[in-house]
């Protein structure tokens, strides 16, 4: 059991790592409603990130994905997303559609499903991270380079991606 603050609204909790489900990547505040990301560590690793709970849940060890460090500006507050195994589409979150992978924005310049990110293995098992621009309507600029129409480049630690005026980076 852990003890951890809402960043949202500050409210304390105790969290039972044991009963939270495998590669869970956020779950709600039961005060005030708003998710609360989930990070994943293993032994050998930290994450500094207040805005994060920490879990170390059966099976997450395994998780290898990556995620995106969406930078804050005067638009979007700091976020991270975690990446899960398959197809992730990222982009504006929308007051009628729920997705555990938008954005919080009011970057209007970005489109409520911007960009795409498939995950999937190699021959040697590892995670190989795929980006497409998602027919956005103001395109998608990955390492100061737009996305054409079509193109799938493969995504490497602290490449960056601007979707309308807010920046990420990718981390492994």
């Amino acid at each position: 059991m852990i003890s951890i603050r809402c960043p949202h609204c500050q409210v304390g909790l105790k969290v039972d790592e044991t009963k939270m489900p495998a590669n869970i990547q956020t779950f709600n505040c039961p005060k005030c409603k708003k998710p609360i990301l989930v990070g994943y560590v293993t032994k050998n690793q930290s994450l500094d990130d207040s805005e994060t709970v920490i879990l170390s849940v059966p099976g997450a060890k395994d998780v290898k994905a990556g995620r995106l460090h969406v930078l804050a500006n005067e638009f979007t507050s700091e976020q991270i997303i975690q990446l899960s195994e398959g197809v992730n589409i990222i982009g504006r979150k929308s007051a009628s559609k729920e997705s555990p992978t938008a954005i919080e924005t009011k970057d209007k310049l970005m489109s409520r499903s911007h960009i795409g990110i498939e995950i999937r293995k190699d021959a040697k098992g590892n995670n190989i991270h795929y980006l497409y621009d998602n027919k956005s309507t103001n395109r998608t600029l990955y390492n100061s380079n737009y996305i054409e129409p079509g193109e799938v480049v493969t995504l490497k630690n602290n490449d960056e991606v601007q979707l309308g005026q807010t920046r990420l980076i990718f981390e492994e």
